[in-house]
Order: structure tokens, then sequence, then C-alpha cells
């Protein structure tokens, strides 16, 4: 029994900590996960929940892979309703990717400029990015100071004219710059020569589309961020990694030495080539949805450790730019908007594999976090933030595109029936009710 006094206290059967999902209460004052103890220890709180035998709580998920958009194409996302879908779907924190904003995040100025403008709209906790394009090697050192939590780059065209892609020596080059002040450069490796020899996506076809994007566009980039992570010695990261036969490549490296970590994304997990309609754009993105077997590759290499962990790549648009009407994949918009769903879509998938959810949890908390170095998130122990999730993973539900909080109502989702439900989430000890906005806005450790 403790005579203590908690902010809050919460009581349940099952509760996910990194030691593995016990019967515990769990203590928080000042935002501050304080006390973890047995159930029926007996802490005492201003606030106390007792979860029922179906829930579980769960540490708030760490999605380092967002595109927010705001400012500059806010009818495509925002803050708000990125925070907003975020916190539905359990996630705590996000970092924010330096585009499709206008301006990218490639300059103090423009990192301040969306420091601004997410001001008092957060409903969960965002950081940044910064990018790495031509010209703007002598910014790197200053955003790092500003906070950033590393760089991303393109080695093929972006999609958006505003942030050009680097050449290989070009990645090299600042590669050896962050190495000087140990930041991460992460990736968006598809090789465009590799594509501009591929046929041309033309029309409705998905398998049109699939072939003009081939796994060895990936394989081909990959191998050039392995090696020259390799000369150079800096830490670097595979985004959205869709080709599982580059898995092989990432694994050699690891044991080699080379400083090099890979995620994938739900859609590449849950989704296949071989289900997707003719005029579907709502599941295009790039890199590609590829085919059932490359999904059960890559749900090995989440399991062998090659894959380090799972971010969303929630990159949304106007329905318009999705071209819906006519369904053309060569000009709709690639991207898939899933941030509120990304939990369910990956547990329902690995329930069916006998993946037990303390890992799942493992993948879209803990191992996002230890990227990013936030020591403070992802896990339910002493001295971490207080962000939780209360999760029923029996509970079921049918995804309706128009009720999501994302801000435009499209999703290849859909219509899906899923396993999980997200009751409610904490931030910092803080009931999210989606009406006050109490997320902060964060920098990397150190700053």
């Amino acid at each position: 029994m403790s005579d203590e006094t908690f902010d809050l206290v919460i009581r349940g059967q099952h509760v996910l900590t990194p030691d593995g999902t016990a019967p515990r209460e769990v203590g928080v004052r000042a935002g501050k996960i304080l006390a973890v103890e047995p159930l029926g220890y007996g802490l005492t709180g201003g606030e106390v929940v007792e979860l029922s035998d179906d829930e579980s709580l769960i540490p708030g998920l760490v999605d380092t892979h967002v595109h927010i958009n705001e400012p500059g194409r806010t009818e495509w996302e925002g803050f708000a309703s990125a925070t907003r879908a975020a916190a539905a779907g359990g996630v705590t924190t996000i970092i924010d990717m330096p585009l499709n904003s206008i301006p990218p995040t490639t300059t103090v100025e423009a990192l301040k400029l969306k420091r601004e403008t997410a001001t008092d709209q957060a409903f969960v906790d965002v950081g940044f990015w910064g990018g790495a394009i031509p010209g703007n090697k002598a910014d790197l050192r200053p955003l790092h100071a500003e906070g950033v939590f590393g760089f991303k780059c393109f080695l093929l065209h972006s999609g958006v004219d505003e942030f050009p892609q680097l050449g290989a020596d070009e990645m090299e080059e600042d590669m050896a710059e962050l190495k000087s002040f140990d930041s991460l450069m992460i990736v968006h490796a598809e090789d465009p020569h590799t594509i501009d020899a591929a046929p041309g996506a033309d029309g409705i076809s998905y398998s049109g589309f699939l072939a003009s994007r081939p796994r060895d566009a990936e394989n081909r980039a990959i191998t050039e961020v392995i090696e020259r992570a390799r000369r150079t010695g800096a830490r670097a990261h595979i985004l959205h990694l869709s080709s599982s036969d580059a898995l092989p490549l990432i694994a050699a490296a690891k044991r080699d030495g080379v400083r090099l970590t890979a995620e994938t994304c739900p859609h590449y997990l849950t989704l296949t080539a071989e289900e997707i309609p003719d005029g579907a754009t709502a599941f295009k993105c790039c890199p590609p949805i590829r085919e059932a077997s490359n999904r059960e590759r890559l749900w090995e290499g989440l399991l062998d450790g090659t894959i380090d962990f799972i971010a969303s790549d929630h990159s949304p648009s106007t329905l318009d730019l999705k071209d819906l009407e006519h369904g053309d994949f060569a000009v709709a918009w690639g991207g898939v908007s899933s941030l509120q769903l990304g939990l369910s879509l990956i547990w329902t998938e690995a329930r069916q594999r006998g993946i037990p959810l303390d890992q799942v949890i493992s993948w879209m908390a803990a191992k996002p976090a230890e990227l990013v170095r936030l020591r403070d998130k992802g896990q339910i122990a002493e001295g971490i933030d207080a962000d939780f999730a209360v999760f029923a993973p029996d509970e079921r539900f049918v995804v309706d595109a128009s009720r999501l909080k994302h801000k435009n109502p499209i999703t290849p989702y859909d219509g899906r029936e899923l396993s999980g439900v997200i009751h409610r989430t904490y931030l910092r000890g803080n009931l999210v009710d989606f009406r006050s906005p109490r997320g902060r806005l964060i920098r990397r450790p150190g700053v």
C-alpha cells in the first residue's frame, strides 16, 4: 500500500511494459510515469481509472513519418486535423516530414514558420524533420541546432518541385556533413534511372502502375544509400521499404556495421497488388503496394529484425488530386491516408500470424522512438512521459472514411473490417478530448 497520491492512477489486467504484459497499476504526476506496480499495490490518485478486462493499456504510439502539409497545402491536411487523427489512433508523438508544406523545411526560417503555424493546434506532440536538397548544405547544421530530428532526402523527383532530389554524390556529401554532428539522413530510396527505363504508368491499370515502379528501383537506390553510409560513417534510414528483395542487402549492411535502419508501412503489410482494382487510385503510393508474396517476406523481415519498425507514411491530398473520377494512375497523387488506422491495421494482420500485441507495440512505439532518440516516449516505465492509449484488441469495427479525423475522406481501407479499437488516449496524463490542443512542439534531445 502506497501513501503517495498521484494525479492519475490507471489500473488494469493488461498493461504493456518493457517486461511484458501483466496486471499493473500506473501512477502519474506532473505528466510523468512515477510508479508501475503490481495490481493490488494500492496506488492512490486524484483520478483513478479502472480498465475493464477486455482493455489493454499501451504506450502512446510514435509515428516518425507523417506529412502534415501545413502551411501552404493546408487543404491537403493540417496540424489540427492530423493530430486529432493521430490521437484517435493512439498515436501521441508524430514527426512531420519537411514536404509537402510550402515552404519546405529546408531552412531555419521555414522551420520557424512551421512552428508558428503549429502553435496551439497540436493535440499530440509534434517534432520536425529537416530537408536535404541541392544547395542547402549550409543550412543543415543550423537546422540541427534548432532541434530537427534529422534530414530527409529524395533520390528521385519528390512529386513537388520545391523539394528537389539529391544525386547520390550530393547525398554522400550531405551525409558527411551530418556525420560531423551525428545527425541522421532518412532517404526515399528509388533510383530515377531505373524508373525512367521502366514502362510509364498509363491509365487505370494497377499492374501497369506497378510495372512503372519496379523493385529494382528500390534495390539499386538502397545499395547507394548503404555504400554512401559505409563511406561516411553517417547514420542512414530507409523510408517506407516496399521491395522485399532489398532485405538481404539491408541485413548484410547491418552485419557489416553500417549504421543503417529501415521502416515499412501498414499499406505494404496489409494490402496486396492482386486485390487492387483497376482505377482504384486511393491505393496509389510510391513505392507501390506489391504482390502478396512480397508482403509475406516483409513480415519475415520485421520478425527477424532486418526491418526495424513500422511508420504510417500518412501522405494525404485533396480528393481531386487522387483523380477518383477517371482513376488514372499516371496522374493521381501518390499517397495513402492511414494515420488514424495504423495500429488496428497491423494488429488485425499480426494476430492472424500469432504475433503478440507486445511485439506490435514495440514496432510502433519503442522502436521509432529509439530512432529519433526520444528516451521519454514509447514505453510504460518510470520516468517516461505519461502517454497512453486504452486499446480493446478484440473489438471490431468497419472503416468509414467519412468518419475519420484527417481532413480529406479518402483511404484505401474504407469498408474494411478491422480488429482493435482505441477507446481513449492520454497525453502526459491528460485525456485527449479533441477540443483542447495540449500537444507540445518538441525538439531533438539535447536542444
